[in-house]
């Protein structure tokens, strides 16, 4: 592992009270690095042409491939609405007034409370959400790096101070900021993992044990992209070429950082969503008004979401995700 990417500290996975955290130095700097985190992201994105939306946060449906997680319900005038895990939904329904649109989206997982021990794992946080009309795939990726690199760029040239506060070295950034990240297939990613002694099934997703090796041997941030068809929600297109495998792709920071953002080219084809709904045991008359979206004429797209406390963990160098949320929520603990 490279010196410079290691974790600062090593934490509890609990948080300490809510007044104890708040007052932290830690907490302070964390929340300035946010809000320059914040800027430079719209910054970026407006500078390209994007428009900012605000997303809903509750609806009649959600996004069901949220990895492990359960939804939550709450009661719309005697309907059973669900809280947001995602807004990927929706991005792809504003597709019919923008053509370049982003949100920075609040998001509610009941994740296992196994995770509370990935230190990368909260039950309710934020997105960048990103999505392009007649987008592929390598061009969003391109957006992502684009962002990623310039938030960095912007982050150490703003707020040098509050990375000192943390003890967060800027040469942890070097290889980062020097030229492209590299592009890994799933299947070379699970070859990686065999030659390390690690069990991966070539038809599933990354464990999470894994995909924080993979980060660990890492010295810059590197795609994988076309995990295997099923690991993924029923928006997810799958190829043409290489039947079985996904259009998409997952951003992974080194250090242990892990995976920072989660994308795809979207299927748009009426019959075929349809089709992959059934084939992951969804039910499509649940999804009445998105389905109405697509035959209203829905574009092809691409898009992706990046995890705002992820990031900002990766950009402050801190050891657990819940050190860089105002009011955490850690799957499995009751808290403010």
């Amino acid at each position: 592992m490279d010196k410079h990417m290691e974790h600062t500290t090593t934490v509890d996975r609990r948080p300490p009270a809510t007044a104890d955290h708040l007052a932290s130095d830690t907490t302070r700097a964390a929340m300035r690095v946010q809000q320059s985190l914040l800027g430079a992201t719209r910054a970026y994105l407006g500078g390209q042409g994007f428009t900012e939306l605000l997303p809903p946060i509750i609806g009649p449906v959600t996004d069901p491939g949220s990895r492990g997680s359960k939804q939550l319900d709450v009661d719309y005038y005697g309907h059973r609405y669900k809280v947001m895990t995602s807004g990927i939904l929706y991005k792809q329904a504003s597709l019919l007034a923008f053509d370049k649109l982003f949100f920075i989206a609040p998001n509610v997982r009941a994740e296992p409370p196994e995770t509370c021990n990935t230190r990368r794992h909260l039950a309710e946080f934020h997105q960048i959400d990103v999505e392009v009309a007649g987008a592929t795939r390598t061009e969003v990726m391109a957006i992502a790096e684009g962002l990623l690199t310039h938030v960095v760029r912007h982050v150490l040239a703003d707020v040098p101070d509050q990375l000192e506060v943390l003890g967060r070295d800027p040469l942890a950034f070097a290889d980062l900021l020097d030229g492209p990240f590299d592009v890994l297939a799933h299947r070379e990613a699970v070859e990686a993992l065999r030659r390390l002694g690690q069990e991966q099934s070539p038809d599933a997703e990354i464990a999470w044990d894994n995909e924080e090796l993979l980060s660990h041997e890492a010295s810059r941030p590197f795609f994988v992209t076309d995990y295997p068809k099923g690991s993924r929600g029923f928006y997810d297109r799958e190829s043409t070429t290489e039947p079985g495998r996904l259009r998409n792709f997952d951003l992974i920071a080194p250090g242990g950082f892990g995976e920072l953002v989660s994308g795809s080219e979207r299927e748009a084809d009426y019959a075929t969503i349809v089709t992959r709904m059934r084939e992951t045991g969804e039910n499509p008359a649940k999804y009445r008004w998105y389905l109405d979206a697509i035959k209203a004429g829905v574009p092809r797209s691409a898009g992706f979401g990046m995890g705002l406390e992820r990031l900002n963990r990766f950009l402050t160098g801190l050891d657990a995700v819940w050190q860089v949320n105002a009011f955490p929520k850690i799957p499995g603990e009751v808290s403010p």
